[in-house]
């Protein structure tokens, strides 16, 4: 094997840092955890793939160039101590040798060459080792098992860029956390996106009754959790994900009010056609003779009944038609006052009648807004409830990615461990057994921890949750109470609407 291949990987403990307070020796230790497998490409291979004059495979090939010899001597030591680091390194290896992939003269016009012109032998290979890296291969993974995309790849390379230029060690735990900081700002508004185009296509419909609202903003509310999942990394504290939560709720109160007032202008809309007859009789005083003040009710209950049919799935139906009724019992005094058909105690009964309407009408209307905020309330209990299942999966996923990382680890640490006691390496393989149990210790702590943030997490959203639907309950108690003290003393008469 080549020195200067090997040299490289020795310098990696000096050029690459996986935690910034860890030590040399225990830092190293964790680099088989997230390294690749170790493919050597040898080009131009003239040598036959023989050891000891037996015939060996490409992989046997590569053993055998990362035997270590015996002694400790200087020589000995700079001899073994790259090959050791690549066999401490990286998880598994793989050789392919390459033949010459034409004809030694047609070798400086290579970029020119036929197709017809490239040795069958080289294709072969060539073939072979696409197929390894295109099938066979490991995604590329970062600490905690967390995959590597193009675009992550690209912060990463940045980072160490910059670090580098900068006279530093690039260390991977650094890079990892300012990648998250952008990863997770970026899945947040994505998530927020995709909440805010599927809820602008709803916009067009409205008005529309909440439970339509509603059960579009669950339905989005997940896919953009989803969305978010499927993007952040390494929330730890789950501020993120909280921040999410926020702004998806913000936006939810503001298509909520965008609806309202749709529905409100709707109804005001559907009041005003209804009681232009009425309006243009009140012009021509129609009213404004004896038994008028009937009359007026009459009509008035007419537009009552014709505007409950055609609005009575809007959300801001009883809330309208209470504003429209304050609004026409100044014309209904009047009418009332004057008219010289009933005599005074007829009058008052007919007034106390009328206010009993109005308090009706406005019963229905916080009865309404009762039934709204119920409504509401389920709605956030059923978010809440797909939001902690979601946030629940991506733990169980993180976590079982992380002990595969760790598992992985462990195995190719005992391979090398059995393969040094097997070849004499007593020394080495007792140092390694070592190295692997305190590998072990510090797996096992890492999980522990991870375990521990994500019961702290999921708390802290448990937390705001109920403090979300506690606030929510304290509208909804205060609401009821409302009603029940409309309601504590009604007047003794019928109501007319």
């Amino acid at each position: 094997m080549p020195e200067q291949t090997v040299r490289y990987v020795t310098e990696l403990t000096e050029c690459i840092k996986v935690k910034s307070t860890d030590e040399d020796a225990v830092d190293s230790s964790e680099f088989v955890k997230f390294f690749p497998s170790f493919i050597w490409a040898v080009r131009d291979f003239t040598l036959e793939l023989k050891v000891d004059d037996k015939d060996v495979t490409e992989d046997e090939y590569l053993d055998f160039a990362l035997k270590l010899k015996h002694g400790t001597s200087r020589r000995v030591m700079e001899y073994n101590l790259p090959r050791e680091c690549i066999q401490k390194f990286f998880p598994s290896r793989k050789c392919f040798t390459f033949p010459f992939p034409t004809a030694q003269e047609k070798m400086s016009c290579l970029e020119s060459l036929d197709v017809a012109a490239i040795s069958s032998e080289f294709l072969k290979v060539t073939d072979h080792f696409c197929k390894f890296v295109f099938n066979d291969s490991s995604v590329k993974r970062l600490k905690d098992g967390y995959t590597v995309t193009g675009r992550v790849l690209g912060h990463l390379a940045k980072t160490y860029v910059d670090t580098i230029s900068s006279g530093s060690v690039p260390c991977l735990e650094n890079a990892v956390i300012a990648m998250a900081m952008i990863e997770n700002e970026a899945a947040v508004n994505m998530g927020l996106q995709v909440y805010q185009n599927g809820m602008e296509k709803l916009k067009d419909s409205f008005p529309l009754e909440l439970k339509d609202v509603s059960s579009k903003h669950q339905d989005l509310s997940s896919t953009a959790t989803q969305a978010f999942m499927k993007r952040s990394f390494r929330d730890t504290d789950g501020k993120y994900l909280k921040s999410l939560e926020e702004k998806i709720n913000e936006l939810f109160n503001g298509y909520l009010c965008q609806n309202e007032q749709a529905s409100k202008r709707r109804c005001e809309d559907l009041l005003s056609s209804l009681s232009a007859p009425m309006m243009e009789k009140l012009k021509q005083g129609f009213y404004a003779k004896p038994g008028g003040y009937d009359l007026f009710c009459e009509d008035l209950e007419d537009i009552g009944k014709k505007y409950n049919s055609q609005a009575n799935k809007e959300v801001k139906a009883e809330e309208v038609l209470e504003e429209f009724l304050k609004q026409k019992s100044v014309d209904s005094k009047a009418i009332l006052q004057a008219d010289e058909k009933l005599t005074e105690k007829e009058k008052q009964m007919k007034e106390q009648n009328e206010k009993a309407a109005l308090l009706h009408q406005e019963i229905k209307a916080k009865e309404e807004k009762q039934r709204q905020l119920e409504e509401k309330m389920e709605a956030e209990r059923q978010s809440n409830e797909e939001r902690m299942r979601q946030m629940k999966e991506k733990m169980d996923e993180e976590t079982r990615l992380q002990r595969e990382e760790a598992e992985r680890a462990m195995d190719s640490k005992l391979r090398e461990q059995a393969d040094l006691m097997q070849k004499g390496f007593n020394e080495k393989a007792d140092r390694m057994r070592q190295e692997t149990e305190e590998f072990k210790k510090r797996s096992t702590e890492a999980e522990n921890n991870r375990a521990k943030e994500f019961a702290l997490i999921l708390e802290n959203v448990n937390r705001r949750n109920e403090e979300t639907m506690e606030l929510m309950m304290q509208n909804y108690r205060e609401l009821m109470k409302e009603i029940q003290e409309k309601n504590s003393n009604p007047p003794n008469v019928c109501c007319i609407m």
